[in-house]
């Protein structure tokens, strides 16, 4: 009898890291999930997954910045997805140090692991904003990296610490760069929860920051399938390289909050909140991915379209429950 492959997911906890759980399962995967500990003994959003999915999860409650508990997490997998991060830009500008701590040497305990357990994949995390305001669009993997965020400039420590890895001691890493993922379980940091929750608790005046930059918005079950391709696509297809997920398109953030208002059958007045505003010289104005090389390599897609994922994302937010796992009346940084 053939043992199911062990999948190993830091930040399993939040957003991406509850959905490639799920996907990982659902692919005939064991998964061993780190949540970051804590007192409450809280799972984040893998407390909400149907038991059947959990059945065949693991949760082991760990830190990414202690390299001892990284160290055995990591034992014993055949992939690890490494998902943990602290992602929210705004509050990078207040505590730049954390977003070092868990993004840059956070990063670097998991190289550690999988180098000192000879671990046959790592899947390292990305992130787009690690481009900056494009200079060419699409954007490929060859675009200048301009960090143009405290968020943005760990993650591409991050993502120089992979690469080296790789270079001087022949780490099978993978770098995933996703686009602006959505979904089901985002939180409130990113715009289209932020304006789906607000109007699923009964608001139509709509605070926000600035709505010119465009992003290529994708769908996080997408997202999801396209880690797993990455973490099981042959070896000589993706080790050693970087790929970008994303749709193709892109949307402004004005139009965006059109769209949410159609699918949700709402005329929705927003107004530009100055707190919600970015530094002029760090907001990125312009995403979109060619991602090609992901798609030729693994033969990965998108499934689907934005309509249709905002359509799934409200109806999540539509259900008091989910709903009322969030603070809708502040501004989450």
């Amino acid at each position: 009898m053939t043992t199911a492959p062990l999948a190993a997911v830091t930040g399993a906890e939040g957003f991406i890291g509850s959905h490639l759980t799920e996907a990982l399962v659902a692919s005939g995967h064991r998964v061993r999930a780190m949540a970051q500990y804590n007192s409450f003994s809280s799972y984040g959003w893998l407390e909400t997954l149907p038991g059947d999915v959990l059945d065949q999860v693991e949760i082991v409650l760990g830190d990414v910045r202690d390299a001892g508990s990284v160290r055995r997490f990591a034992e014993g997998a055949d992939c690890v997805y490494h998902l943990a991060a602290l992602i929210a830009i705004p509050y990078s500008y207040r505590a730049p140090h954390s977003y070092v701590d868990t993004n840059v040497t956070g990063t670097l305990n998991v190289l550690e692991a999988v180098r000192a357990l000879g671990t046959p994949r790592l899947v390292h995390t990305s992130t787009s904003e690690t481009y900056g305001t494009a200079r060419t669009v699409p954007i490929t993997e060859e675009h200048p990296v301009q960090t143009q965020s405290p968020y943005a400039a760990s993650k591409a420590g991050g993502d120089r610490l992979a690469d080296s890895y790789h270079a001087s001691f022949g780490t099978p890493v993978v770098t995933l760069r996703p686009f602006n993922t959505y979904g089901p379980r985002q939180s409130m940091r990113a715009v289209i929860p932020t304006v789906i929750g607000q109007v699923a608790a009964g608001e139509r005046v709509l605070t926000l920051g600035d709505l010119r930059p465009t992003r290529d918005f994708t769908y996080a079950a997408d997202t999801a399938r396209a880690f797993l391709a990455v973490g099981t696509a042959p070896a000589e297809r993706v080790v050693g390289r970087a790929f970008n997920a994303g749709t193709g398109g892109e949307i402004s953030v004005g139009d965006l909050v059109a769209l949410i208002g159609k699918v949700m059958g709402t005329a929705l007045d927003v107004r530009e909140d100055p707190e919600r505003l970015r530094p002029a010289a760090s907001e990125v104005m312009r995403l979109v991915a060619d991602a090609s090389r992901l798609r030729e390599a693994t033969g990965w897609r998108p499934e689907h379209d934005l309509e249709e994922g905002l359509a799934h994302t409200v109806e999540f937010f539509r259900d008091p429950a989910h709903l009322a796992r969030y603070k809708i009346g502040i501004y989450n940084i």
